[in-house]
């Protein structure tokens, strides 16, 4: 039976926790209130998901170990995916275990579709005759028109199926073949004019980035400087700076920053305002000259850092 949940949050967090077996780390970039929807339909195989975003943000996701799959922008926004930037005919393929850094410059909405490694080996097989090959990092797609414009037109199907008040996707008969269609399209795309950076450079920068990522949870909470991440990843800062600006869009020390910033809100929204100080959340989070940290976190949420600790999360 298909399952279905539409969720709402207006705190990052929250909504990190609500991808459920995925690994979300979301940092945000820019200033303004946090609000976020996450669709979800669970058919027998495939999994299909929309999300909607308020802020600019680079999400780091690591994804399941059991599972193909893809990720595209929904309408007209700025996305980009791995140094990629979408186009709007474009959809990113991605293997099982797959860490990918997702960036978007304001509001965004994007799908991201899921299914069992075995079946889309057995879907692939069935429908084009020989094996499709699961990608060692991002693929982007290049569908042809036709079957874009199908692939689209389920998806924007399965989010209104999934809708509360929409009862169709209660009767079996009406989900399964919702996702054979699905699945059929999703094929189809893969078959389609695609291409594939199969360089070793770019694969070597997403192993270098998922190790840099490892470096940073361990690192985000003590004082680092960027010799000392360089040295426990075991590269170049040449070659660390230039990786961080292909996915990220900005610097690694830029980054550790941004990602200090935002566990610094999660902290105040959390705390207690009648015996908490931002002074001591700071200095947890390794931010020891006041002045600057308060002028810092205005700076990239628009509010002080009393402000947060005072409004109730």
């Amino acid at each position: 039976m298909a399952e279905r949940s539409i969720s709402r949050f207006d705190d990052p967090g929250a909504y990190e926790a609500g991808f459920g077996d995925f690994g979300v780390n979301l940092t945000i970039t820019g200033p303004g209130e946090f609000e976020a929807e996450l669709l979800r339909l669970k058919l027998d195989h495939l999994v299909i998901m929309r999300l909607r975003e308020s802020l600019p943000r680079i999400a780091c996701i690591s994804l399941a170990a059991d599972r193909v799959f893809l990720s595209f922008p929904v309408g007209r926004v700025s996305l980009e995916c791995d140094g990629f930037a979408f186009q709007s005919d474009q959809i990113a393929l991605h293997g099982p275990s797959q860490q990918m850094h997702q960036l978007s410059s304001g509001k965004c909405q994007w799908g991201l579709i899921s299914l069992p490694v075995e079946q889309f080996e057995k879907s692939g097989a069935a429908l084009t005759g020989q094996p499709i090959l699961r990608p060692r990092s991002t693929r982007l797609l290049h569908p042809t028109g036709v079957d874009l414009a199908l692939f689209r037109h389920l998806f924007q199907h399965a989010c209104h199926l999934a809708a509360p008040a929409n009862k169709l996707i209660e009767k079996p008969e009406v989900a399964r073949a919702l996702e054979q269609d699905m699945i059929h399209a999703v094929i189809h795309c893969l078959t389609g004019d695609g291409t594939e950076n199969r360089s070793r450079t770019r694969s070597n920068h997403t192993a270098l980035m998922t190790r840099f990522e490892a470096a940073l949870r361990k690192s985000v909470d003590r004082k680092i400087t960027l010799p000392d991440l360089c040295a426990e990843i075991g590269v170049a800062e040449r070659t660390l700076r230039m990786c961080c600006h292909e996915f990220l869009g900005i610097s690694p020390m830029r980054y550790l920053l941004l990602r200090r910033l935002n566990k610094a809100r999660a902290a105040l929204r959390r705390a207690d305002a009648s015996t908490a100080s931002v002074a001591s959340i700071a200095r947890e989070h390794q931010f020891f000259e006041l002045g600057r940290f308060a002028a810092t976190y205005r700076a990239a949420f628009g509010e002080t850092p009393l402000t947060t600790l005072q409004r109730k999360a």
